[in-house]
């Protein structure tokens, strides 16, 4: 199973030129499964069917901008139930379409609940990310506690690994008396390599002396065996190959093992 993940930057930019580079990247990663962030979505327009094409199945948040802007969900498999987790969990949070999407990948090997997590963005919003990241971390226990299954969570978290919202995730903090554990796909295969996705040597990169760099992740909830359900073959970075950058954010992509 190959899932990616990866930041478009809405239709800012030199679009025409930005789409040509994600229809062709996208075509040559052959993800069974993509998390996408800042998609736009409109009456007119279905960014994700402009870069993707026919051949996945789709979901979309309905919390979204002004322009449309949310987060997507692209699957080669069958989708079966499909939740949107409100994030709004302080009155900070109403200036930014934070929202989680929760899908139910039909895999061939099996159910795969898919968390595309889209928290708070503002450098000083740890508490407001804090707080979604353990409403979504309940929600997944609980799905996955009545339907059995894998559970991968993906997305632009805006917050590295030093954060306590990622230190949660992957076993190292405890937020609201609840502790999970899921593993970085990154961490797994580069441990010495700090992940580097949003950061000044990509030359759409415009928000300057951003103090986070590593913000976008793929996890892999472990099981009782205290391992990845989906154990992480690979994890690479993706769409950075100069000439061919088509956001402000590289994305990743992870193979895991199918596992019966």
């Amino acid at each position: 199973m190959r899932l990616a993940t990866q930041n478009v930057w809405g239709v800012r930019g030199d679009w025409p030129a930005r789409l040509a580079l994600f229809q062709k990247g996208f075509q040559l990663l052959e993800a069974d499964v993509l998390t996408m962030q800042e998609t736009v979505l409109t009456p007119d327009f279905d960014q994700v069917e402009a870069m993707l094409g026919p051949g996945y199945h789709v979901a979309h948040s309905s919390e979204r901008e002004y322009d449309g802007s949310g987060i997507s969900t692209a699957s080669r498999w069958p989708i079966g139930e499909v939740l949107e987790l409100d994030l709004n969990v302080t009155d900070r949070t109403g200036d930014f379409a934070c929202t989680a999407l929760v899908t139910e990948v039909l895999a061939p090997f099996g159910r795969v609940w898919v968390a595309n997590h889209f928290p708070d963005y503002q450098v000083d919003h740890e508490r407001e990310r804090c707080a979604q990241t353990v409403l979504v971390a309940r929600k997944l226990e609980e799905l996955v506690s009545g339907a059995p299954g894998h559970v991968v969570v993906a997305g632009d978290l805006d917050a590295d690994d030093a954060a306590d919202s990622v230190r949660f995730w992957t076993g190292r903090h405890v937020l609201d008396d609840l502790s999970v554990c899921y593993r970085s796909a990154w961490q797994v295969t580069h441990p010495y390599e700090p992940l580097e996705t949003f950061e000044p040597g990509n030359p759409w990169f415009v928000d300057g002396d951003w103090p986070y760099r590593g913000i976008d992740h793929i996890l892999v909830r472990c099981g009782p065996a205290g391992r990845p359900t989906l154990p992480v073959l690979s994890c690479i970075r993706t769409f950075d190959r100069p000439g061919a950058i088509p956001s402000d954010h590289y994305g990743l992509a992870a193979d895991l093992e199918e596992r019966q």
